[in-house]
């Protein structure tokens, strides 16, 4: 009869842990509705490999066929900040860290397209990136700057001299299935100047408009330019308006582009781990059967396919907050099979060090509460701003939190700023080392409470 009741009792349980990761998450994709005017919002461009990209710059290009090149010198780049801090008063000059102007070879001027470009940044010197993702550094430095970029086939070479009579490769592109004719030519963006205010819980984030020009001479290919701001059509702010346009102005030999945006991937949109915010919810009651269970290895094989078969409420959720016109950002099948199948993980892992840590306190409350301690208080400090972010950032490489790394979905890239904290979804470890941590956490525990019993202590 006791045996009846106690597997009575971890069925209830286990079943109860299933609703509170499936529940929350369709209520959150139901009740979510993205209204623009005019409607329906517009997707996110999509770039080479598949993530939603952000593809706005301003383009002076002509076209190219076959092989060749273009070499120019850059002589200045400069640029606005809107009302930056401390006093969120006036708009400054200067250049964020990543405004980028330079040269670049895309296959068209369609958001998304594939491309490469070389280019100075506003604090990173020169830098080759192409296909949104991928990122190679030059020198460091500042204006004037000569940069070249050719193409032979597919494959697209970057270029930077400071005299236009010394040449150093930045690095190569190979761009599969680039067409016989692409636009090749002249660019300038900026991306958003961000900060964070910490008073608020998780960290709001602002992001402030901002634009830069970079004037060129010496340029290889003459005459003939056309100019688009790829991204950015009917969009103009007051700046733009009453100061100064995104564009380019020709004067003799001389071409200033202005722009502003960015060319990166994107990540300020919904992420398909929205839907399982109940995870944490779900561990409360795991652990508080861990700390109970003298089976711990059995209790983990039940969490896991509890937690796998209830993280399947990710793609129906998903398709639901894309139904009500949400733009989520896509990620590869592989991506949302990690995301779905560690979820699992994370729950069989939290039961063994719970069942763990319980033997070796042999008090369940107070076991409870270490374990309670050891994978929601990284949290709950977090959300709460008390400790800088760095020293965050510590505590979810160190403690057994890192183990939600496996449910990230979207990566941090080096090249894009962002405010990369676990409050917004973005963890110090890369998901696999993130479970790994927490994985040893149990295996010490299981290992110390085995070692502890068969002493008889």
């Amino acid at each position: 009869m006791r045996r009846f009741r106690l597997v009575r009792g971890r069925l209830a349980g286990l079943m109860l842990a299933a609703l509170l990761i499936v529940v929350p998450g369709l209520l959150v994709a139901a009740g979510a509705r993205s209204v623009c005017d005019p409607g329906p919002c517009p997707a996110h461009p999509i770039g080479p490999y598949g993530q939603a990209v952000e593809d706005r710059f301003t383009f002076a290009h002509q076209a190219l066929t076959g092989d060749g090149g273009i070499t120019v010198r850059l002589t200045s780049m400069t640029g606005i900040i809107t009302y930056p801090p401390p006093g969120h008063d006036r708009i400054v000059t200067g250049l964020v860290p990543w405004a980028k102007a330079g040269l670049m070879i895309k296959e068209s001027v369609r958001q998304g397209s594939p491309y490469a470009a070389v280019m100075l940044t506003g604090s990173h010197g020169t830098r080759m990136q192409y296909n949104f993702t991928e990122d190679m550094g030059g020198r460091t430095g500042t204006s004037p700057r000569w940069l070249r970029l050719t193409r032979s086939g597919e494959r697209i070479t970057g270029y930077e001299s400071p005299d236009g009579e010394q040449w150093t490769t930045i690095g190569t592109a190979t761009l599969p299935g680039l067409p016989a004719t692409v636009r090749i030519g002249l660019f300038a963006a900026s991306p958003g100047d961000m900060t964070v205010d910490r008073s608020k819980p998780g960290g709001a984030v602002q992001v402030r408009f901002t634009q830069a020009s970079a004037t060129f001479d010496h340029v290889s290919l003459q005459g003939g330019w056309s100019t688009d701001e790829v991204g950015g059509e009917g969009v103009q702010t007051d700046w733009e308006r009453s100061h100064r346009a995104n564009g380019l102005v020709e004067s003799g030999d001389t071409l200033t582009v202005t722009g502003t945006g960015d060319i990166a991937p994107r990540f300020d949109a919904p992420r398909i781990e929205t839907t399982l915010i109940g995870t944490f919810a779900a561990l409360i009651v795991i652990v508080v059967m861990g700390v109970r269970t003298r089976e711990p290895l059995k209790l983990a094989a039940q969490a896991f396919v509890t937690g796998t078969i209830a993280a399947c409420v990710e793609p129906v959720g998903t398709a639901i907050l894309r139904g009500n016109g949400t733009q989520v950002l896509p990620v590869s099948l592989l991506t949302e099979a990690r995301v779905i199948i560690g979820t699992g993980v994370l729950l069989a892992a939290s039961a063994v060090l719970a069942a763990g840590v319980g033997a070796l306190l042999r008090r369940k409350f107070m076991a409870a509460t270490v374990v309670f301690a050891l994978l929601i208080l990284p949290f709950l400090l977090a959300f709460a701003g008390i400790l800088p972010d760095a020293v965050t950032a510590w505590l979810f490489r160190i403690t057994p939190a890192a183990g939600f790394a496996i449910q990230q979905s979207i990566p941090e890239y080096a090249h894009v700023i962002g405010y990369y904290v676990p409050t917004q979804g973005f963890y110090p470890l890369p998901p696999l080392a993130g479970l790994a941590v927490l994985a040893a956490y149990a295996a010490a525990a299981f290992s110390s409470a085995r070692s502890r019993s068969r002493s008889g202590r």
